[in-house]
């Protein structure tokens, strides 16, 4: 089995903020494939099943709030005795301008909270990363407001063409071929 997390931040309040864009894309991967998220208390999280190829997939959508995402996560790979190979996240990347992407396996956490909580919580920092592009924040803006403030028009029509991309690719993406699904996602935005 794999893990695929989507960072973000319970409540309607936080949905069209960057932040979010890990729940976003989880939530077009949902309606794409007819799937139902369920709340699962145990593990503070709103899970789905998804049969990709031959690999069954839980979706992941923490309801601990961004800064504390990895006591989801991390409660989920205990249960399922999962290695951290098997995980994958979808998240907002800061150091990216909108428009862009990049896959990843491990690392560090660049600052960005949500990661430092599962790097907290995972035996090491060893799962996948789909990092989405958000750009710094205008000169003299803080990043806070930033990152929970509304995507514009232009930001969601670029998240989107990524999400696309990343539709196409992910069961390579969940077979961990990273290299392969990022150059045919390159290629995918180029022809769109």
């Amino acid at each position: 089995m794999k893990l695929l997390v989507g960072l973000g931040n319970p409540g309607d309040k936080y949905a069209a903020t960057r932040h979010n864009v890990g729940f976003r894309f989880l939530d077009e991967l949902t309606r794409n494939e007819a799937l139902e998220w369920t709340p699962a208390p145990r593990f503070r999280a709103h899970i789905a099943e998804w049969a990709c190829a031959a690999d069954k997939v839980l979706l992941v959508k923490p309801q601990t709030f961004m800064n504390n995402s990895g006591e989801a996560v991390g409660a989920l790979a205990r249960y399922y005795r999962l290695a951290t190979a098997d995980i994958f996240v979808v998240y907002d990347d800061l150091d990216l301008p909108a428009g862009k992407f990049r896959l990843k396996t491990g690392g560090g956490h660049g600052g960005h909270n949500g990661l430092r909580s599962l790097n907290q919580h995972l035996p090491d920092a060893a799962y996948h990363r789909v990092k989405i592009g958000i750009g710094r924040p205008p000169q003299g803006m803080d990043v806070t407001p930033w990152v929970l403030g509304r995507a514009s028009a232009e930001e969601r029509a670029s998240e989107q063409r990524i999400f696309a991309a990343l539709l196409r690719e992910l069961p390579t993406v969940l077979k961990g071929d990273l290299a392969a699904a990022s150059n045919r996602m390159h290629l995918y935005l180029r022809e769109i």
